[in-house]
C-alpha cells in the first residue's frame, strides 16, 4: 500500500500544505487518490503524455477570456502598442513562450528533470513566497543554460 511514490506524493503534499499552494494539493491529491483507488497504472502515461497539453489549453483558454468577454477589445490592443511597456510585455511574451517550447523539448527528453523542477518550484513558493507557474517556463529556462553550459565546456 505504501509504495515510495505514494511516500514521496505524500512528503509533497505536506510541503504544499505548508507553503500553502492549492495548485500543488489539488494535483497532488488527485494523483493519490488514484493511486489508492488503483487506476495509476491505468491512467498514469496518458495523463503525462496529453497533461501539458491539457494546461497550455486551460492556460490559453484563460489568457484569452478576457477577449471572448469583450473586457479587452481592438481599441484596447491599439493603445497598448503607444506605451514602451506594452513593446516590453510583448517580446517578453514572446521570449517565454519560446522558452516553454524548449521547456517542452528537454521534458521530453530528460523527464526525470521534471523532479527537480518541481522540487525548485516548491522551494521559491514556499520560501520565498514565489508563483508556481508551471515546469514549462523552469525547463525552458534549464534548458536554455544547460545549451550555455555545454557550450562553454
Amino acid at each position: 500500500m505504501f509504495s515510495q511514490s505514494l511516500m514521496f506524493l505524500l512528503l509533497l503534499l505536506g510541503i504544499g500544505l505548508v507553503a500553502k499552494n492549492n495548485s500543488l494539493i489539488i494535483a497532488i491529491a488527485f494523483l493519490i487518490i488514484m493511486k489508492v483507488i488503483g487506476v495509476d497504472s491505468k491512467y498514469f502515461a496518458f495523463i503525462q503524455s496529453k497533461g501539458i497539453n491539457w494546461g497550455v489549453i486551460v492556460i490559453t483558454i484563460a489568457v484569452l477570456a478576457p477577449i471572448a468577454s469583450g473586457e479587452i477589445g481592438f481599441k484596447d490592443l491599439s493603445s497598448a502598442f503607444k506605451s514602451p511597456y506594452a513593446w516590453i510585455a510583448l517580446i517578453s511574451g514572446m521570449v517565454v513562450a519560446l522558452l516553454a517550447k524548449n521547456g517542452i523539448t528537454l521534458l521530453a527528453k530528460d523527464p526525470h528533470i521534471t523532479s527537480a523542477l518541481v522540487l525548485g518550484t516548491i522551494l521559491a513558493v514556499s520560501i520565498f513566497k514565489g508563483v508556481a507557474v508551471g515546469p514549462l517556463i523552469g525547463a525552458g529556462i534549464a534548458y536554455m543554460v544547460m545549451r550555455v553550459f555545454e557550450f562553454f565546456k
